[in-house]
């Protein structure tokens, strides 16, 4: 499914003032493709899953996946998030194949269908297991699967890897790549990590410290499978940290320009010193 963004505009309310996250968000992600968007915190990339999610709508602007305007959620279009959020009384098998059991599934079918999906994230040997008896890695995996075994026309992954070690994060990249060039599926995948994004992506979206702008496209013509070290891989993330920093100071100096004071509640509110008001 092709998912386009046509001047996207979103604000949230926040201690009695609208604060706009998105402004004028113009994108597309064709059918197949992998994308990344990368910028400094704050800078509205988890809102941006949510609108493409259904989960939020635009204050202006529109969403469209497969060509028709996004108005809730849908199982064509599911989300990984950072936390696995696995059932914990379930086992691996029984967290993978919950949403087709809710969906109606016969159980013969939903039971081989959430076994391919398992054995695709490599977990076969853990199928029994309970997300305690799981690492950090595992949990990541298992719901992946969960994602997959819904064959979802788009995948939405707001920064999965984050909490975890760089060596097994390393090698979710890997697994997540294999995944993606078998399914072919579209993907939209937030992260804070350059080296991420350069490994993963077909383009690169980066965007402005808040409120959020599509500030530049980079295009990955690296073929995969990538290499770490590639020297291409390298240069690009040399240039899109040269761009980014420009918006992590922005961020920096707009932290510096907030105080702090009491509210009538006793609750320590932001105070922008340069228009006198809590943002």
């Amino acid at each position: 499914m092709r998912v386009v963004l046509k001047r996207v505009h979103k604000s949230f309310q926040q201690k009695g003032q609208r604060v706009q996250v998105l402004r004028d968000v113009n994108f597309t992600i064709e059918e197949g493709e992998f994308i990344c968007v990368i910028g400094p915190s704050g800078c509205g990339k988890s809102t941006l899953i949510s609108l493409i999610a259904g989960l939020e709508f635009p204050d202006s602007g529109e969403v469209f996946v497969d060509s028709k305007i996004v108005e809730g959620t849908s199982r064509d279009i599911l989300v990984v998030f950072q936390e696995a959020a696995l059932f914990p009384w379930l086992s691996v098998l029984g967290n993978v194949e919950f949403g087709l059991k809710i969906a109606g599934v016969p159980e013969r079918e939903r039971r081989d269908r959430a076994l391919e999906a398992i054995k695709m994230v490599h977990l076969a040997r853990f199928v029994n297991a309970h997300p305690h008896e799981l690492s950090g890695g595992m949990r990541q995996r298992a719901a992946l699967a969960r994602a997959l075994v819904m064959d979802p026309k788009v995948l939405l992954m707001d920064e999965p890897f984050a909490a975890l070690d760089a060596q097994t994060r390393q090698m979710l990249q890997v697994e997540l790549q294999e995944i993606w060039q078998k399914t072919k599926k579209t993907v939209l995948f937030v992260t804070h990590n350059v080296r991420e994004a350069t490994f993963l992506a077909d383009r690169v979206l980066e965007i402005s410290a808040r409120p959020g702008m599509i500030k530049k496209e980079h295009p990955i013509h690296v073929p995969r499978p990538r290499r770490e070290q590639d020297p291409q891989l390298l240069a690009l993330q040399a240039r899109i940290m040269s761009s980014l920093k420009d918006e992590i100071e922005k961020v920096a100096r707009q932290e510096l320009d907030t105080d702090y004071e009491l509210s009538k509640s006793g609750v320590l509110v932001p105070v922008d010193r340069n228009v006198g008001s809590n943002i």
